[in-house]
């Protein structure tokens, strides 16, 4: 029997299974970078074993530390969680070879199905060699891993090159294996997937069906079970083609089976020889304990009775830190609050003062609500993001909000290419146009009592505040009867909550203050200075790092006075796990490159200047 539990992972996952661990009395013990000395997961386990250095391939992808690291702990099993070594075939074998228990498939089904290449093979599809014209669009994808990481459309041959090099390099990054494939791509299917559980007295049981359409970077951003609108036929058809990938490599434990649904066929896309990020939806449904199954398959026990039908329906969204609006660029800093209201499931792996680094996956949260219909789910869903306290780094909140609204999802008529599609709609900035004043209100709170009314009552106070990118002014006066402000009626004012009539009904606005950083209920503000500091102005044509990360790669011959085109790739920033793309701005000519490979940048830094050609 198990009694002690190392995860290998860190984040959400690793906080996951550490509570089904404490739910089943079994001890955890936790693995950490530096950077997550006092992350969450760290905290909340039990005891923690450091691994030293900062990025994933010197602590989370070292197999050999995280082995000895469960020895050391005295754990006598590993849990992989997803990502990173979740589905290295050479480190499930290591952590078996050191006597521990492995929760997991066996290595040798790992090694038949976590290379997508064999697992198609296995299938009986064979991917493109000799790519042309003819084949394209084509999708570059990284053998091992998931989460979108080493995947890249190409719609030109001449970019072929470029995005293998670019998705082997983020491959390797993500997963320490940087093998990638080329096939098919299927334009605006639907991603469907087909959870299964086995054990090891040769029970298969398939556990539904999820969709997972809404995607951005080929990374799933809303999922749901079970898949809406399926015909009976089709339904039947992958839950079949899953029990037999399973029966096919002898798998145990959980899985994931994916398919791309388009023209009413099932195409198979791969199999996880994991647990999928999307599994709570699926634990709503059937009312189980994925972890825990997972848990006593390990351990032997053959899985019980069948469970009872699917009840309802569950929608999960990843709450990411990053800007939708500006190609989905990820984001760091300190989330000072993450507060979302019920009745919704929260997974995290992050609390109030935490900070979001340049390491790993942006992903702050995930959240989960489940209810008798697909509408009612939908709805709660959409109204606890609303109303959550997200205050910190950009997030994809409102992107969520909007999808979820959508016409086409309400309808379940999603795809793959919902983004594509509507992007610029859905991040279309709405702002309230009375947060400003709200703020000001707040920040003015109390300043009458020192006699402001009596100076110069005719002349209003102004404040000046940043709001989706876009400057604001809020103009108020003290008076005898306390703050006023043209064209709305103060209803009340202090420095956490101001209540104004509008058009006769009264609105509440919450105020939180972190610094020059204002909320505004769920609006970000920053308060400008009355005399703004002079600053250097960048020349025309100047390319900001969007993000911190690091550049690791410039394009082949770029050096300073070298002719560019508008869009040409210029160099490669590395963050997150993810390589973002910087391309020229305009025509001309390349007439500074003050960065170079390995170098490390801060958000802002001057990456390259194009003079435009006259």
């Amino acid at each position: 029997m198990i009694t002690s539990v190392l995860v290998a992972n860190r984040g959400e996952i690793a906080c996951r299974v550490f509570r089904t661990c404490r739910d089943l009395g079994i001890r955890t013990v936790a693995v950490h970078s530096d950077t997550d000395a006092n992350a969450l997961h760290t905290r909340m386990a039990d005891v923690s074993v450091r691994l030293p250095g900062e990025t994933p391939a010197d602590t989370y992808l070292r197999g050999d530390l995280v082995v000895k690291a469960a020895l050391a702990a005295g754990a006598d099993a590993v849990h992989p969680g997803y990502g990173f070594l979740s589905e290295n075939a050479g480190f499930a074998r290591a952590v078996e070879d050191a006597g521990l228990v492995w929760i997991g498939p066996p290595p040798a089904a790992i090694e038949a199905m976590a290379s997508k290449t064999r697992a198609k093979q296995l299938m009986g599809i064979e991917p493109l060699t000799d790519v042309t014209e003819a084949d394209l669009p084509v999708l570059v994808k990284a053998a091992a891993g998931g989460g979108g990481r080493g995947m890249r459309v190409v719609r030109h041959l001449a970019d072929l090159e470029a995005d293998l090099a670019a998705a082997r390099a983020e491959a390797a990054s993500a997963f320490g294996d940087g093998e990638v494939f080329v096939e098919p791509y299927v334009e605006n299917g639907r991603h469907v997937e087909v959870q299964i559980l086995a054990d090891t007295h040769g029970t298969v049981r398939p556990l539904g069906t999820r969709d997972c359409s809404l995607q951005r970077r080929h990374q799933k951003v809303i999922e749901e079970a079970p898949a809406p609108g399926l015909p009976a036929g089709l339904d039947e058809e992958v839950r079949a083609l899953a029990v037999r990938a399973a029966r096919a490599v002898d798998y145990v434990g959980a899985g994931t089976v994916e398919f791309l649904v388009a023209d009413g066929h099932a195409h198979f896309l791969e199999m996880n020889t994991r647990l999928q990020v999307e599994h709570p939806v699926t634990e709503a449904v059937f009312g189980i304990d994925l972890v825990a199954e997972q848990i006593r398959v390990a351990e032997g026990h053959p899985l019980g009775t069948d469970p009872a039908p699917a009840r309802g329906h569950a929608v999960e969204a990843r709450l990411y830190a990053e800007d939708p609006a500006r190609d989905w660029s990820p984001q760091t800093g300190t989330l000072h609050r993450l507060s979302v209201p019920g009745p919704v499931r929260l997974d995290t792996g992050y609390t109030d003062g935490d900070e979001i680094g340049v390491h790993y996956d942006p992903m702050l949260a995930k959240i989960v609500a489940h209810a008798p219909t697909r509408a009612e789910a939908v709805r709660t869903l959409a109204s606890a993001l609303e109303r959550a306290e997200i205050h910190g780094p950009a997030t994809n909140r409102d992107l969520l909000v909007r999808s979820l609204r959508h016409p086409e999802f309400t309808a379940a008529r999603m795809d793959t290419g919902f983004y594509d599609r509507h992007l610029p709609d859905l991040t279309e900035p709405h702002p309230d146009p009375h947060a400003p004043l709200a703020a000001a209100l707040a920040d003015a709170h109390g300043r009458s009592r020192f006699g402001g009314w009596r100076n110069v009552p005719s002349r209003p106070q102004t404040k000046r505040y940043l709001m989706a990118g876009e400057e604001h002014e809020a103009r108020y006066r003290h008076t005898r009867n306390g703050l006023e402000a043209d064209g709305v009626r103060v209803v009340h004012a202090d420095a956490r909550l101001v209540i104004l009539e509008v058009d006769g009904v009264e609105r509440k606005y919450e105020v939180t203050h972190y610094g020059e950083q204002v909320y505004v209920n769920t609006t970000a503000l920053t308060a400008l200075p009355r005399f703004p500091d002079p600053t250097t102005d960048h020349a025309p044509g100047s390319l900001l790092a969007p993000m911190p990360g690091t550049v690791v790669r410039v394009a082949d011959g770029l050096t300073t006075g070298v002719p560019v085109k508008a869009g040409d790739p210029l160099l490669w920033l590395e963050a997150m796990k993810m390589q973002h793309k910087i391309t020229a701005p305009v025509t001309g000519t390349l007439t500074s490159l003050p960065v170079t490979p390995g170098q490390q940048v801060e958000p802002g830094a001057l990456l390259a200047v194009v003079t435009e050609t006259s």
